[in-house]
């Protein structure tokens, strides 16, 4: 552990993967409360609101809500476990023996959590779509989630991961080889 603090890159990448776990476990967190609450309380939150205000509101289907911010429930609990083992890979590196067969299986893992995220996407998108017909600002939201599904870099990212894997697997194996021979 002594490389990790005198390497600031990985101590900054470390910084950085649990700040971002946190901040995906909070995400997680008010998503778990919000959703049951505006299922079951939404007459209570609309009751301070103008009657145009309370209109829109209560046009929104909350199956449709309730349904997008449940796949982002889910998208932020495998994003928090990505960042996880992102974390602990720097940790092994910091340590000065990053090829393990444990690394291997966290960059497998972390391909597998990634795709999990982006095929959620396609789902979340087109909840997104139907919703868009219930906004006032239609129009400005369009922008936001017409590009929306799979992303291209999101599945070379997969991809790369997947080659990491395989790379770390096989760097494993040719190092334990070598121990043996000599």
């Amino acid at each position: 552990m002594k490389n990790i603090i005198n390497d600031p890159l990985l101590m900054i990448g470390k910084a950085i993967t649990i700040f971002l776990q946190a901040m995906m476990a909070l995400g997680a967190v008010v998503l778990a409360v919000l959703t049951p609450a505006l299922l079951f309380f939404r007459d209570n939150m609309v009751a301070g609101m103008d009657a145009a205000e309370k209109a829109t509101v209560l046009a929104l289907p909350l199956g449709l809500l309730a349904g997008v911010m449940m796949i982002g429930l889910i998208i932020l609990v495998l994003l928090f476990f990505f960042f996880d083992r992102l974390r602990r890979i720097i940790g092994t590196v910091g340590e000065g023996d990053p090829f393990l067969p444990a690394n291997a299986q966290r960059l497998s893992m972390m391909a597998w959590l990634m795709l999990g995220a982006q095929v959620l996407l396609a789902p979340a998108s087109a909840i997104g779509i139907q919703l868009m017909q219930y906004a006032d600002e239609a129009h400005e939201l369009n922008a936001e989630v017409d590009g929306g599904g799979i992303d291209a870099s999101g599945i070379l990212l997969v991809i790369l991961l997947f080659i990491l894997a395989r790379v770390f697997r096989k760097g494993t194996e040719m190092r334990e080889d070598l121990e043996g021979t000599v």
